[in-house]
């Protein structure tokens, strides 16, 4: 089996170089540590932040409307056919779940917009609770 010997990491500190020695005596090689240098974090403009932000506003986004839900065995899912009626467990006027990439963000209602179904948003969930569903 090789022989370990242990060594002891020089200490960096600011400022003048420092002697740090090991176990067995023997000085090591100076060592000078320097400040390091970081860019402010100021909230202030930034040229490139509204390229930033351009950036994130073309990323799609899946938007879905839940106006809901039923549960039902194989053989009643075999008998449908055409002119079915599948009955869901909200009433008509009661308000529909509006998600985002499968995420509840807001509630709202169905209207008719230009002969096409469109949703009217009634209450948008808030930020702490938009939090809570991901845990």
């Amino acid at each position: 089996m090789p022989d370990i010997q242990n060594t002891d990491v020089p200490d960096v500190k600011q400022g003048p170089a420092v002697n740090s020695e090991t176990a067995g005596g023997k000085a090591t090689a100076k060592k000078e540590a320097t400040p390091a240098n970081f860019d402010s974090l100021s909230k202030g403009k930034n040229p490139t932040d509204a390229q930033n932000l351009d950036f994130i506003l073309d990323i799609p986004l899946e938007v879905s409307v839940e106006i809901g839900r039923t549960k039902m065995m194989v053989n009643e899912l075999l008998q449908l056919g055409q002119g079915s009626v599948v009955e869901l467990d909200k009433y008509a006027g009661e308000p529909v779940e509006i998600f985002v990439n499968e995420k509840l963000i807001a509630m709202g209602e169905v209207v008719v917009v230009n002969e096409k179904f469109g949703v009217r948003l009634t209450d948008i969930i808030s930020p702490m609770d938009r939090v809570k569903q991901l845990k």
